[in-house]
């Protein structure tokens, strides 16, 4: 398996572009299912996750065509385009939804169309239970019968789903898409009360209104669907990704250096720069994207919650934390989405990162320096908080299983080598 290895110490000065929203491409790709004409995607970000789910929806009869090329490194002049005709199948395999969580979402639509689907548990990173308990309640209420048989979902409505008011008991991203898209096919109306927020959730909805459907509500937490007429093609751009923004801008608060996130835009990431400039970070939005600097004063310690949008992102988490082992000063990470989302705190700590767990809480004290040390990424955002840890630690730290990183991140090693990092990717001998 490749590894990365980073040589510390470098301040990261530059541009660094920021590509599509990965968790907003892998829905609108879903989105395909929903129509027999051509959905295309522009602004389409080149990473595992998506060859993943592009695989997954070839094995369902979807035609699919990438055009164009990415200028200076950015995503604007890709584009691809989907076409599922004809369902070739009602089945998503084990073997392709295993890979990836995101792959429960073909769930909604393939039956909303076909009236019936059978798709395996999903995968994913290992960071929780993430049940899709929400995803088969709603599809129960909009009238299909759910059996969990053999690791599979056995979903059936022959006479098509119907529109119901679903009130979600806590937020949830996937659930709110998949039964966004399937209730733009169901019979009637549909509204999800407690929908989530996030931003790839609006782009989403947006990307169904151009292709016809009647949805309300677009960024609130009360979406109202009109379903019941065919959909048609559209042509799409998808939102920048704030969790690659987000990403790259502690990378830069890290190292002290001054960065400009080249077609970002701040208010998407407005909970974590609120909570960035609390340590010392500063941020402006120009014409071309966002500017992130640290003048020469030392990161100040925070306390830091995530929640659902708008607040802190959880897949921001990680990397907050390694920006803080070198901040003055104690920092508390809590972390209220997922359970198990504290397994880079290990090899944080084999770095010398002084941390202790406490429940769904992190204590973070700031140490004065961080030391290179050979260390194993455990899912994708953990993946790279530990590359940021190398940026700034003393010496070399190579990050094994980077496969991790290259679900979500494009070229990352090329962009922060852009800047001034002292970074390699090291390629599997075999």
């Amino acid at each position: 398996m490749d590894k990365i290895r980073i040589r510390g110490g470098r301040v990261l000065r530059g541009a660094i572009p920021i590509g599509g929203a990965k968790n907003a491409a892998l829905p609108l790709m879903v989105a395909s299912l929903l129509t027999d004409q051509t959905l295309t995607l522009v602004n389409i970000p080149h990473l595992a996750d998506i060859t993943t789910l592009a695989n997954l929806l070839g094995t369902l009869g979807v035609e699919i065509a990438l055009d164009g090329h990415a200028p200076n490194g950015g995503h604007a002049g890709r584009a691809l385009a989907l076409t599922a005709r004809k369902l070739a199948g009602t089945t998503a395999e084990y073997d392709l939804v295993r890979k990836m969580r995101a792959s429960i979402l073909v769930l909604g639509p393939i039956l909303a169309r076909e009236g019936r689907a059978r798709v395996s548990l999903p995968g994913g990173c290992a960071i929780g239970a993430r049940p899709v308990d929400l995803h088969l309640k709603g599809l129960e209420q909009l009238g299909a019968s759910i059996e969990l048989t053999g690791g599979y979902v056995e979903a059936k409505a022959p006479g098509g789903l119907t529109g119901a008011r679903i009130v979600f008991p806590f937020v949830s991203v996937g659930a709110t898409e998949n039964l966004m898209m399937a209730a733009t096919l169901a019979k009637g109306r549909t509204t999800l009360v407690n929908a989530a927020r996030e931003p790839e959730v609006g782009d989403l909805a947006r990307c169904l209104v151009a292709m016809g459907a009647g949805i309300s509500g677009i960024d609130t937490d009360t979406l109202t669907i009109e379903g019941g007429k065919p959909l048609h093609g559209a042509r799409h751009s998808i939102l920048p990704d704030r969790i690659e923004m987000g990403t790259y801008a502690m990378a830069a608060a890290a190292t002290g250096g001054d960065v400009e996130l080249v077609g970002g835009r701040l208010e998407l990431i407005q909970s974590a720069a609120d909570a960035l400039r609390g340590a010392g970070v500063t941020f402006e939005q120009g014409e071309k994207g966002v500017r992130v600097s640290r003048s020469n004063a030392a990161l100040t310690g925070i306390d830091v919650m995530t929640e659902p949008y708008p607040g802190f992102p959880t897949d921001l988490q990680a990397q907050m934390m390694a920006l803080l082992t070198t901040a003055q000063g104690a920092s508390m990470m809590t972390e209220t989405i997922f359970e198990n989302r504290f397994m880079h705190v290990p090899e944080l700590r084999r770095m010398g990162a002084n941390i202790n767990l406490h429940g769904g809480s992190a204590m973070v004290r700031g140490v004065p320096q961080l030391t290179g040390a050979p260390v194993m990424a455990t899912d994708l955002r953990a993946s790279v908080s530990l590359v940021i840890a190398g940026l700034v630690a003393k010496g070399d730290t190579t990050v094994a299983r980077v496969y991790h990183l290259d679900r979500g991140y494009e070229r990352l090693e090329e962009k922060l080598a852009a800047c001034g990092a002292e970074i390699e990717r090291l390629k599997d001998a075999a």
